[in-house]
């Protein structure tokens, strides 16, 4: 038996560790040690091989550049919000769930909208056949709003939409709501998605072409800043870049560079910097490599906080903070053994945390089949609890910091997201990289790469291409009640026959009158459409026949 006086002495670092030692020792064969961004692992970090500024590079929580967090006492002070993602069938049913969450301890609302309403179409347009109350809730209407949010003091709760499209209209709905239960916008708390950029470039639900989309999400900001202090009018998304197909680097740094054309479209419309970028916010995916998603939101904060002080010359601190949101992977959940999906998802959830999250969504292990039960997405939020009550990682402040490993992987990142915003200026910026379909070709060819190793089983997926099971049992999943479609159908019907049709014509007419223009901001027209009781579909077709609709030029 070999004995500790067998083994050579290592007295020069790494690399003759690496020699003597290591070398001599095979490694697994057939798997890969990269990451899923395809940035290759070492077999050990150490002072040798990395090196770390601790005053450049990480810094005090709360301090720039924030590597380590974007508030001095972190999850000492305060924990995330726990939200759940929650929409389903007609504003009734997604009410109940909301009130069902709140009573299990969520801290913030999160809804999902269904296909025709993130399209811009009513519940009862011949595209929304099939699809109405599906996959999010059905809302065509202010008085959709009124019963989603009936019994829920919006002056007491922070809720995010997730809509992009139609961002604007559902704003417009809520603050109506808000006006209703006597909360004044400026005492309003929430995030709308409204990342139209990340639209063209992965998820592909959008409406308008991208100049006059940029229009309505620019009149957003500027209302916000005004009106609604406390409003996110923008959550810049990587997580449906990732979704797409994405790795880690793309998810950062196109993610980024959609919050810089925001800036500049923002800055161009005569905004100074301090009256916007404190309330902009980002929402990022947790995906299952571990470490490197710890990096890349490490790495996020610290880019944010610098291009916002040094190239757009933000004055105040708030302005630098990158704050977000973060959901686990939806793409990373398996139909089959779907139960493993309840490891993934705490695994995931325990990056976000452990990457400094402001807000966190942990997805139900049933998500690969259908909607989730309420025992499923209460499983999800007690995760949360869980990392958050009784592992102890929120005791200290980014309890990773200064890892060898972790430091040199957040430079890597870093410097691979800079490469990727040189390629971008190159062509032209965000708008014109979208035409020419850079991203969409990048994200396909990362996809397939990835595909490519689970299909030689360099990469493992438990339970797809590594012990798999022959016979599973099968799950009892939420299923959305066909009836429902033609309960909200009735209801958008039923309420175009009580409203008063000449004040919405008249509303209708102001909307697409101003749209034609360019020097005045939508959201007080939406406002007053919403209060007549236009429905979306009619606000976005008034919009249509002022500025077309985008068709994009397939990427194969």
């Amino acid at each position: 038996m070999a004995t500790t006086e067998d083994k050579p002495e290592v007295g020069g670092g790494t690399e003759e560790w690496r020699e003597k030692l290591y070398d001599a020792a095979p490694e697994r064969q057939g798997e890969l040690f990269s990451t899923i961004s395809g940035l290759e692992n070492e077999p050990l970090s150490s002072p040798d091989t990395v090196e770390v500024d601790y005053e450049r590079d990480l810094g005090y929580p709360g301090v720039f550049p924030f590597t380590r967090g974007v508030y001095p006492s972190m999850y000492r002070g305060r924990l995330w919000t726990m939200r759940q993602f929650a929409g389903f069938g007609t504003a009734e049913e997604t009410n109940g769930r909301f009130r069902y969450l709140l009573e299990h301890g969520q801290t913030g609302l999160s809804t999902a909208f269904d296909m025709p309403t993130l399209m811009g179409y009513d519940s009862d347009h011949e595209r929304s056949l099939g699809e109405v109350g599906r996959e999010g809730v059905a809302v065509d209407s202010l008085a959709d709003m009124e019963t989603l949010f009936h019994g829920i003091p919006l002056g007491e709760v922070s809720t995010s939409m997730t809509i992009n499209g139609p961002a604007a209209m559902l704003l417009a709905f809520y603050v109506c709501v808000g006006e209703q239960q006597g909360v004044p916008p400026a005492e309003l708390r929430g995030t709308i998605q409204t990342d139209i950029l990340k639209e063209y470039i992965a998820q592909k639900e959008w409406i308008f072409p991208p100049e006059p989309s940029m229009r309505l999400v620019t009149d957003m900001v500027e209302f916000c800043a005004r009106e609604l202090p406390r409003w996110h009018p923008i959550s810049i998304s990587g997580y449906h870049i990732r979704e797409a197909g994405s790795n880690a680097v793309q998810e950062l740094a196109f993610t980024l560079a959609n919050g810089f054309a925001y800036v500049d479209a923002a800055l161009e419309r005569g905004l100074d910097v301090d009256d916007f970028a404190p309330r902009l916010s980002f929402f990022f995916n947790a995906h299952l490599d571990f470490f490197e998603e710890i990096a890349k939101y490490r790495a996020a904060r610290r880019i944010w906080a610098r291009e916002l002080r040094d190239r757009y010359g933000a004055k105040n601190p708030r302005s630098w903070l990158m704050r977000f949101h973060t959901q686990t992977a939806g793409v990373s959940l398996t139909a089959q053994q779907p139960e493993v999906n309840i490891v993934r998802t705490a695994l995931e959830a325990l990056a976000a945390v452990l990457g400094g999250t402001q807000s966190l969504h942990t997805n139900s292990f049933d998500e690969a089949l259908a909607l989730p039960t309420e025992n499923s997405v209460r499983l999800a939020l007690r995760t949360q609890q869980v990392i958050a009550h009784e592992t102890g990682v929120v005791n200290t402040i980014d309890p990773l910091g200064g890892s060898y490993y972790l430091e040199d992987l957040t430079n890597r990142l870093e410097r691979e997201a800079y490469d990727y915003f040189d390629r971008i200026a190159k062509l032209g910026g965000v708008i014109p990289a979208i035409k020419d379909n850079f991203f969409q070709r990048e994200i396909a060819d990362a996809s397939f790469r990835y595909q490519a190793e689970v299909e030689a089983k360099q990469r493992v997926i438990v339970g797809v291409n590594r012990y798999q099971l022959e016979d599973e049992a099968e799950l009892e999943i939420l299923r959305i009640d066909p009836a429902l479609e033609q309960k909200q159908i009735d209801r958008v019907r039923g309420l175009r026959e009580r409203r008063d049709s000449g004040e919405v014509e008249s509303a209708l007419a102001k909307l697409k009158e101003a749209g034609a223009r360019e020097d005045e901001n939508l959201m007080p027209l939406l406002l007053e459409a919403s209060r007549a009781y236009a429905t979306m579909g009619e606000m976005c077709d008034a919009l249509r026949e002022v500025w077309g609709v985008w068709r994009e030029t397939p990427v194969f």
